[in-house]
């Protein structure tokens, strides 16, 4: 089983959708049942809510329900246990590489690098932005999922 972390601040925008549309595209592939799939952000502020109600609306739109998902902070065991460990901007590799034990690091990457031909590495926060920056944040995120997954049928299945 190959375990899959999303982490942005505060886990109901942008690793929320990311989670959404990686489980989307692994279901796609039929290799959602050889991966655990979850999201975390840095902070707990919003420990135990749902998603935005706009990241929801966003995924809905495009088939994808993410109204089951509740935020958490990251543990410190999410180092050891997960495989990949997904960044949605630098400010959150940055708190992650900070906490990460060295031995672990090799697990921590950009989203968005994984997005073959996407021209920039950082998903942008859409919480306080237009309803249409959560449209590109999940575009950028089915892109992204799509070369993560890529890379781990290529190394694991």
């Amino acid at each position: 089983m190959v375990k899959v972390l999303f982490v942005c601040m505060g886990n109901i925008c942008r690793s929320p959708m990311a989670e959404g549309a990686f489980r989307a595209a692994a279901q796609k592939a039929g290799v959602l049942d050889k991966l655990t799939i979850d999201s975390a952000g840095t902070i707990g502020y919003h420990a135990g809510s749902a998603p935005d109600s706009r990241a929801q609306a966003t995924a809905k739109k495009r088939g994808v329900d993410i109204s089951g998902q509740r935020s958490r902070k990251v543990t410190d065991e999410d180092f050891e246990d997960f495989d990949y460990i997904l960044a949605m901007d630098h400010d959150n590799m940055t708190d992650l590489t900070e906490r990460c034990p060295e031995e672990h690091r090799h697990k921590l990457s950009l989203f968005l690098s994984h997005a073959p031909g996407m021209p920039f590495h950082e998903m942008p926060d859409p919480y306080y932005g237009h309803h249409s920056q959560f449209d590109d944040c999940y575009a950028a995120a089915m892109d992204a999922s799509d070369g993560l997954l890529a890379k781990i049928r290529e190394k694991h299945f």
